[in-house]
């Protein structure tokens, strides 16, 4: 099998954890792609043997790859996407960071992990993503999230009103610090902090959230994700912040965006003993508290 390996830089005390996903590599004799720059930062601090190869774009996954592995937190999963996009390679993430929602196996399960993915002991959770466009050129040939799509005031400058249109029809002015446009894969993340629902995968919504809205009568709303929504944006500052997960632009008020569910997928691994409500579970602490047993 063709695995192929992503990470970040990451502090030393992971360093043994890198190593025991190439070390399970080696001994299993698979075909190890390693990210071009990720190569270069770990060569020196753990062994990699000369026979793995690198790549560098989205391009070089496509005929080389079966799975790529993540290795870190859900910010370096979220820039996995950007190698896989349309490919429909499955995608894994090793949780080398906090709370990993997406990178969902612990770093005690690594051999259980590598095992499961040589041996094909999986199942594919598929993800849909959402699709950013606008009247000027934004984030290039990643116009896509996982995640969410985000709207934000820059610093400390004052509110900002956004008019969001849901197929052409007026849905509401946000006078806020922001707004989040979630897929169910983003519910649980910066939407779900901003006082947003958790909505399952493959529920087929978008939820709009708002942050900090001045008007406390302002709630999330969810929506069919077949809804093509539109953003105009007023206020006093000149320039404002958009992203996709983790990818940011700035724009001024002069922008319209449209957000729209996008023509393809992401295939998640999932393991055998693994589901999204275990996730969800262990995740958000459900049933710790042992008074309501």
């Amino acid at each position: 099998m063709k695995i192929g390996i992503y990470g970040r830089q990451f502090n030393s005390n992971v360093l043994p954890y890198v190593q025991q996903v190439f070390d399970c590599l080696i001994q299993s004799k698979a075909n190890v792609f390693v990210h071009h720059d990720f190569y270069s930062f770990v060569s020196d601090k753990v062994f990699l043997p000369k026979q793995f190869q690198t790549f560098k774009t989205h391009l070089d996954l496509k005929a080389n790859v079966d799975v790529l592995v993540s290795l870190g937190g859900d910010g370096t999963m979220l820039d996995s996407v950007t190698f896989i996009k349309d490919s429909g390679i499955p995608i894994i993430g090793i949780n080398f960071g906090r709370l990993g929602f997406l990178a969902s196996i612990n770093k005690d399960g690594i051999q259980r992990a590598i095992d499961g993915i040589l041996n094909n002991n999986f199942t594919l959770d598929t993800r849909s993503l959402l699709e950013v466009t606008s009247n000027q050129t934004l984030f290039g040939d990643f116009n896509f999230a996982l995640n969410d799509f985000t709207i934000h005031k820059r610093d400390t400058s004052a509110m900002m009103l956004i008019h969001c249109f849901q197929d052409g029809e007026f849905l509401n002015s946000y006078w806020a610090d922001g707004l989040i446009v979630a897929t169910p894969t983003g519910s649980t993340a910066y939407s779900m902090s901003c006082g947003g629902p958790i909505v399952f995968p493959r529920s087929g919504n978008f939820i709009i959230t708002p942050i900090s809205p001045h008007n406390l009568n302002v709630r999330p709303v969810v929506l069919s994700d077949t809804s093509v929504l539109t953003f105009e944006i007023e206020g006093r500052s000149a320039k404002y912040l958009v992203s996709c997960d983790s990818r940011t632009e700035v724009i001024n008020s002069s922008i319209k965006l449209t957000v729209k569910r996008a023509n393809f997928d992401i295939n998640l691994v999932r393991l055998n003993n693994e589901s999204y409500l275990s996730t969800l579970r262990n995740k958000l602490l459900w049933g710790i508290d042992t008074r309501n047993y």
